[in-house]
């Protein structure tokens, strides 16, 4: 039953990464692939933020099927490292080393960053 929770978590976070990443993108242009900045660094709070809340230690249990559609299916299926490593290799080739630069940088450091908040948001809510 895991691998159904993990494939609709999957199909909903894919068709999300989609639908905002094509705003994203109606919104800034295609010169930069600030869409998949965004939803990586959304996939990143979201799984800090999970992981943390129901890990070992975090304030509510959940089911391990929860647990698999959120974190692998609906953060798998909408994070995007692939899109950010054929991204960055497409700008680098393109010649815009500074954009391929600043698109690893950024992508790094944000969600380094966001996952870091999510933990601490979920540890914060775990005291509360």
């Amino acid at each position: 039953m895991i691998y159904f929770w993990v494939a609709v978590g999957g199909a909903i976070g894919s068709m999300a990464r989609l639908w905002l990443g094509v705003k994203v993108t109606l919104l800034t242009g295609l010169a930069f692939p600030w869409g998949t900045i965004l939803v990586n660094i959304i996939g990143s709070l979201v799984i800090g933020f999970v992981a943390t809340l129901t890990g070992p230690n975090g304030r509510v249990v959940v089911p391990v099927n929860a647990q698999a559609f959120v974190m692998v299916g609906l953060c798998g299926g909408f994070t995007t490292f692939s899109a950010f490593s054929l991204q960055t290799l497409e700008l680098a080739r393109d010649g815009r080393l500074m954009h391929a630069g600043a698109n690893i940088m950024l992508s790094v450091v944000l969600c380094l960053g966001a996952v870091a908040l999510g933990h601490w948001l979920a540890a914060l809510f775990g005291r509360a």
